[in-house]
């Protein structure tokens, strides 16, 4: 009896052991979790470009779902075989936009195995510096095994239910119609009740009660609605009339007490087919900056070269290597220098306005000035529209991790 005793408290300081080495671990791999992200964003593009779907949704949504999963890899790492992590909504979400945007299944779980594979070796190489010993190891990568598994069965299932064949409902047919005229075909699109030979105005929304809100707008400013609901969480509209319709009216039409989620981004007027399908893709294009500005309608001409930034990963992540992260070497994370710089930024370059702004005087901006130069290694002038456009994407969000 006293030996079982004396086994059964061995087993439970092997347990505590392994507890405390996994949790150890797991805190390196999460002190390394933007690199790994990033790391599995190229990864990603690597094995096929997304930026050729055309589809910003899309784009946004890979990026999320790519953090997602590397978050998920992380919470495996304190997971057991008998209690595997939950699979993120987000990866389903993007699986269901990659079976709605065409993307061929072999495509997105050839992603997922590029992914598991490098998430494998950072975990490879920090439990070689944790000295974690063979039986652990094997343990571990049991689990990652299974929790990788329990990630592909998900992704497949959610996909193929998306692309499965389900008997269509009215609202269905209008969005499969619509979303094909703006693809390029040419067929009957009488169904849609709407004229595409007048100048419209594209508007995309997400909130609860928009169609609501949309159809009103149209009531007030007496233009013909096309109201498309293509099941994604947003909604299409078009505003179309004989006379061009200035955006900034649309905006003064919209009511005060917008829903508190709501997101809404107006595209530029245009003429004819050509023109319906230009002013949704301006919409569109703008979309991810309107989901992080709620309640402020956002019009694809004032954000239009962010727009474009947004979908470039190249240049973002060269955005942030070159104006950003020189910065960021100050003792303060670069804090008071991105504040500065904003403020000279929003002055118009006056260093003395900037200054009342922030609360100094002249000299203390022009030395924070001088500082930020030789930071970056070039004179602000020669940089301005580069390091406007830095802390606009930063401001969003959406900079890459460095």
């Amino acid at each position: 009896m006293k030996g079982e005793a004396r086994g059964r408290q061995g087993d439970a300081a092997g347990c505590a052991l392994t507890g405390k080495a996994r949790a150890e671990l797991h805190a390196r791999l999460l002190d390394r979790r933007e690199e790994i992200a990033q790391a599995a964003l190229t990864r990603v593009y690597a094995i096929s470009d997304p930026t050729q779907a055309g589809d910003p949704t899309y784009l946004e949504g890979l990026r999320s779902a790519t953090a997602a999963a590397v978050d998920y890899g992380l919470s495996s790492i304190l997971s057991t075989e008998r209690s595997l992590p939950k699979v993120p909504a987000a990866i389903l979400i993007q699986a269901r936009l990659a079976a709605r945007s065409r993307i061929s299944l072999d495509i997105v779980m050839r992603r997922y195995l590029g992914g598991y594979a490098l998430f494998g070796d950072f975990v490879l190489d920090e439990a070689e510096q944790e000295g974690l010993d063979g039986a652990e190891l094997k343990s571990l990568l049991r689990v990652q095994a299974g929790s990788f598994e329990r990630l592909l069965a998900a992704v497949s299932d959610e996909y193929g239910r998306e692309s499965g064949d389900h008997p269509e409902t009215a609202k269905a047919r209008r969005a499969k119609l619509a979303g094909r005229l703006l693809a390029g075909e040419r067929l009957d699109a009488s169904e849609l009740g709407y004229d595409f030979e007048v100048c419209h105005i594209g508007v995309i929304a997400t909130g609860p009660g928009i169609p609501r809100v949309i159809r009103e707008l149209s009531v007030a400013l007496d233009r013909r609605l096309l109201l498309i609901d293509p099941g994604d969480g947003t909604h299409w509209a078009w505003l179309g009339g004989r006379e061009e319709l200035d955006p900034a009216e649309l905006g003064r039409h919209l009511p005060r007490d917008l829903p508190e989620s709501a997101s809404l981004v107006i595209g530029e007027p245009a003429a004819g087919l050509a023109g319906w399908r230009l002013t949704h893709r301006q919409a569109k294009a703008a979309l991810p900056i309107a989901l992080r500005t709620p309640q402020r309608p956002v019009r694809y001409a004032d954000v239009a070269i962010l727009a474009s930034m947004l979908t470039d990963d190249l240049l973002t992540s060269s955005l942030r290597q070159l104006f950003l992260e020189p910065l960021g070497r100050e003792g303060d994370g670069g804090k008071t220098a991105r504040r500065t710089l904003r403020a000279y930024l929003d002055a118009n370059r006056n260093a003395s306005s900037a200054a009342a702004a922030l609360g100094v005087d002249r000299h203390t901006v022009g030395s924070r000035l001088r500082a930020i130069e030789k930071r970056l290694n070039r004179p602000l002038y020669s940089c301005v529209t580069e390091i406007t456009a830095a802390l606009r994407l930063e401001d969003l969000g959406h900079l890459p991790p460095s």
